[in-house]
């Protein structure tokens, strides 16, 4: 390795983390899962229960592979905290009116109103977390990440 290849290495590794914009959007994430969790904790909700909920936020019933394609968990993963959830009086199931072989999910009462606890929380910590951005770099964000999210699944 010559002594230019070396500096080059070095100074791009040195400045991976401030030009990789993976590790930006990995780090906030984390951030904000260990946010999310710090705060729905105390009204007895975690992260995966969060998914769940939210992905019933919008619709009556969807089916387990769906909640999981939406909240980008595994499907093994979703079709056990959606067990737990039925336990705990959170969600109840369907059989498809149109398709007997797919098992649907909906929020119950109590569900819902957990739910809607927990969007306060949510609330908070988009507010707090975005507190230094404008809405139209918040727009523009969104619109970046929509791009990156369709190119990135396309490769798979």
């Amino acid at each position: 390795m010559t002594e230019d290849t070396t500096t080059d290495t070095q100074a791009s590794q040195g400045h991976f983390r401030e030009t990789w914009p993976y590790f930006w959007i990995n780090r906030a994430n984390v951030y904000y899962t260990l946010a999310l969790e710090k705060r729905l904790k105390p009204i007895g909700i975690d992260a995966p229960r969060w998914r769940v909920l939210m992905s019933l936020f919008e619709q009556d019933y969807m089916s387990v592979s769906e909640i999981a394609e939406f909240s980008n968990v595994k499907l093994n993963t979703t079709t056990k905290v959606v067990q737990r959830m039925i336990g705990d009086g959170l969600v109840e199931t369907r059989v498809r009116p149109t398709d007997g072989r797919v098992t649907e999910v909906r929020l119950t009462e109590k569900g819902d109103t957990l739910r809607a606890q927990a969007l306060v929380e949510a609330d908070r910590i988009r507010d707090e977390s975005f507190y230094h951005v404008s809405p139209a770099e918040l727009e523009t964000l969104n619109g970046i990440l929509r791009k990156i999210s369709a190119d990135l699944a396309r490769m798979i």
